[in-house]
């Protein structure tokens, strides 16, 4: 099945992880009212509504503003003396789901002084979830925890500031979407786009298998500038893949790395 549906998506998830990848294609084999796999790959092979809902499973969507609040502290104690000295600011969201990363950094940005002179490129597989993340609409439900996470997070102003309530819905102001630049990228099939200072890529790697993963880092490897920044998620590591040397490690806990040499890699 996952051969077939990169040969005819071109999404390729034949090296995520396993037990991760059969829960998914199980959710979806009981959501179209079906009984096995073989009934699901048939039905998704001539249907491509029921494909797109499959890949839509396969784009693991989770995320909030000011997640994990101590980075974003640790962030603004290691990377943003750095950022400072830099003419331009580039920023790479790798994997950004439906934007909340990428509105919390700007906002960390502005705070510090910095936006204006950064772009931030946020990509994602997933084109619903990039829909809106440019639309920059969240539910007005979620803002309580929003609030909590980027006051934890050395927030320094009113959060409401960022933002206008309509219904029961959250808009956040414009102004913090003029530096950012939504489009889809898939990680495991597509090349780098530019070179970037900082590269974020949290709880993505965590579905990958070992060979993904050491595929994905150099990507991401030949994707920095030198001396730039890698930030993965908590739960996730360089120190088995082939990259684990050519970091230095700012933060074991927060996993914020900086690249020790320039140049392309030469692993394959």
């Amino acid at each position: 099945m996952l051969e077939g549906i990169y040969r005819i998506s071109g999404y390729d998830f034949r090296n995520y992880i396993f037990s991760s990848i059969r829960r998914r294609i199980w959710y979806r084999v009981q959501a179209e009212r079906l009984t096995t796999i073989s009934g699901l790959q048939e039905k998704i092979f001539h249907d491509p509504a029921c494909m797109n809902r499959l890949l839509t499973d396969f784009s693991i969507q989770v995320t909030e503003m000011f997640r994990d609040p101590k980075f974003f502290i640790s962030f603004r104690k290691n990377v943003v003396p750095w950022l400072r000295e830099l003419p331009f600011i580039r920023i790479w969201h790798a994997g950004c789901s439906s934007g909340e990363e990428v509105y919390s950094m700007a906002i960390l940005l502005l705070e510090e002084g910095l936006y204006d002179k950064t772009r931030l490129y946020a990509t994602d597989l997933n084109e619903n979830a990039l829909e809106k993340a440019k639309e920059g609409i969240v539910p007005l439900e979620k803002m309580k925890t929003y609030t909590n996470n980027y006051l934890r997070a050395g927030g320094t102003q009113s959060f409401s500031k960022y933002y206008k309530v309509i219904g029961d819905t959250v808009l956040f102001d414009k102004p913090l979407q003029k530096n950012m630049v939504f489009n889809q990228h898939n990680l495991v099939t597509e090349s780098s786009f530019n070179e970037f200072n900082v590269i974020f890529c949290r709880n993505v790697l965590i579905y990958f298998n070992r060979d993904l993963q050491n595929k994905v880092h150099r990507l991401f490897f030949d994707s920095l500038e030198s001396s730039g920044f890698l930030v993965i998620g908590e739960k996730e590591s360089i120190d088995f893949t082939v990259y684990k040397d050519k970091y230095e490690e700012l933060d074991s806990e927060e996993k914020i790395y900086r690249k020790l040499n320039r140049g392309a890699s030469n692993e394959r």
